[in-house]
């Protein structure tokens, strides 16, 4: 998913903006001087020792992102277009370079990848009209980007988990397992293509590799917490080694020159406060770092020692350590955790179906598809059990972002992370696949359930509609096909394998 995200951010760019900021004219480069009231010019150092006042800067960010987050549809893809439209383009806060060259790559580092570049920018600089919030801006605009979502998604679970029976689901439902696979099946397409000759080759062999754990007797599904990471970063060293040869198999880029004079001034305005609401110096990134890893350890430790005693454990701290390992586990986001989370999830917290039904509803809704873990915590345990699950899947790459910010600068630097940084890219969007093939044997199980594959994916990948549309189509038309309604296409697969007809 990181690779096909920053490639859409990177062709949606071409002849609308001049990458090198010195060949623009004077007049143009905005975020490098701005006038004042009596008409004098400022450069950005000067501009640096204004202080507007931190609730301004506060509200702009309520102003800005309470909207977007009806309105942010469609995946990963259309939320750079989004974000790039009104950061870049309506508000003028980021160029593009620094849009595309340092936050959309940060971001797709982590698990809830794309969307924490809101947390980011926040963070860390707007460059032209508006100064930084800090952490509590960035954490803010995180949550109104997600908040319709997981509203709607923490909802429908309660409902599900109330009012429908797990193993008979209602035909308005039946038609959304198949839309929201074919959606995966559709992302697994769009960040496969961009993939080089290595790429393909790290991307073939991690999905074989999690379809087997999946589907294999003498192996546990629960090792996958251990193998999938594991994977990442062999896909890393084996993109750096290739890199180092005089004819590398893969393709990489330069590394990118960094930050600038004008990024160094921003962060030391950030720092000069010296308070946690406006800077994060590098003892404090560690310190972040070594805060995730306590609680990651100390968390799992805990709940598995006391199942290993026979202890009971408390409900909603088992929610969290799942979601929480999870999310510290795995990076690059969005489908790339489906597998994890069906093997964690199905059966003991919900049916398959259920599972599913939801991930339709996930991919209809605005926002980041693991608001997913909103519901699914939901259906366990109500509300709270869908806050926690949030609170647990995110937490991990909030943190982590948080602590990143002050390395970020000298890690962009270094061409061997980047390299790495296409293996595990690659190795990421093997998973996606291998989610298409461990999600399809629950969400296709008859004939109309293939037929709503088929429509679904064509309306997405042919036609380009929406993922919110395609998800309404198919439901429609599973609806229209099921058995109390036309009863067509319900023969099952194994049934028509029997009868010969297959």
């Amino acid at each position: 998913m990181p690779v096909a995200v920053a490639e859409a951010s990177e062709e949606s760019k071409e002849d609308e903006f001049v990458d090198d900021p010195e060949s623009q004219p004077a007049e143009d480069r905005t975020d490098h001087l701005t006038e004042n009231n009596d008409g004098v010019e400022k450069t950005a150092a000067e501009l640096l020792e204004e202080d507007i006042p931190w609730i301004d800067r506060y509200k702009q960010v309520i102003v800005t992102y309470a909207p977007l987050g009806f309105v942010a549809f469609g995946g990963p893809q259309a939320h750079v277009a989004i974000l790039r439209d009104h950061l870049v383009v309506q508000r003028n806060w980021l160029d593009e370079e620094q849009f595309t060259g340092e936050y959309l790559h940060l971001g797709m580092l982590f698990v809830a990848g794309l969307e924490l570049i809101l947390i980011l920018h926040i963070n860390t600089r707007h460059s032209k009209s508006f100064l930084p919030s800090g952490p509590i801006g960035g954490l803010t605009a995180f949550f109104l980007w997600n908040l319709p979502g997981l509203i709607v998604l923490i909802t429908c679970g309660v409902l599900i988990a109330t009012f429908v029976d797990p193993n008979n689901p209602p035909w308005y439902l039946v038609g959304l397992p198949p839309a929201a696979i074919s959606l995966v099946f559709k992302a697994f397409y769009g960040f496969g293509k961009k993939l080089d000759k290595l790429g393909i080759i790290l991307c073939l062999i991690s999905a074989l590799v999690a379809v087997l754990i999946n589907g294999d007797e003498k192996i546990t599904p629960t090792s996958s917490q251990f193998v999938f990471p594991s994977m990442l970063v062999l896909g890393g060293l084996v993109a750096y080694i290739d890199s180092k040869r005089a004819n590398p198999y893969g393709t990489y880029k330069s590394a990118s020159k960094g930050w600038d004079a004008e990024s160094d001034l921003t962060m030391k305005r950030i720092g000069k406060y010296n308070v946690p609401l406006l800077g994060i110096p590098l003892w404090v990134g560690g310190l972040i770092f070594v805060v995730w890893a306590v609680v990651l350890s100390t968390t799992v430790s805990f709940v598995r020692r006391a199942k290993a005693n026979g202890e009971t454990v408390n409900v909603y701290l088992e929610i969290f350590e799942v979601m929480y390992r999870i999310g510290s586990l795995i990076f690059g986001g969005g489908q790339v955790v489906l597998p994890m989370l069906q093997t964690e999830v199905v059966p003991d917290w919900m049916t398959k179906d259920q599972f599913l039904q939801g991930l339709g509803l996930a991919q209809s809704m605005p926002g980041p598809l693991f608001n997913f873990s909103a519901y699914l915590g939901a259906v366990y345990k109500g509300i709270a059990g869908g806050l926690v699950a949030y609170l647990g899947l995110f937490g991990p790459g909030v943190i982590l972002i948080f602590g990143m910010v002050p390395f970020w600068a000298r890690l962009r630097h270094v061409k061997w992370f980047k390299s790495a940084l296409n293996g595990v890219n690659a190795t990421a969007i093997g998973l996606v696949g291998a989610a298409c093939v461990i999600l399809w044997e629950g969400a296709v199980a008859t004939a109309a359930d293939a037929m709503v594959f088929v429509l679904a994916g064509v309306l997405a990948m042919v036609y380009g509609i929406g993922a919110p549309y395609v998800v309404l189509a198919g439901g429609i038309f599973g609806a229209i096909l099921h058995k109390d309604v036309l009863s067509l296409g319900q023969v099952e697969w194994c049934e028509l394998t029997q009868g010969g007809n297959l």
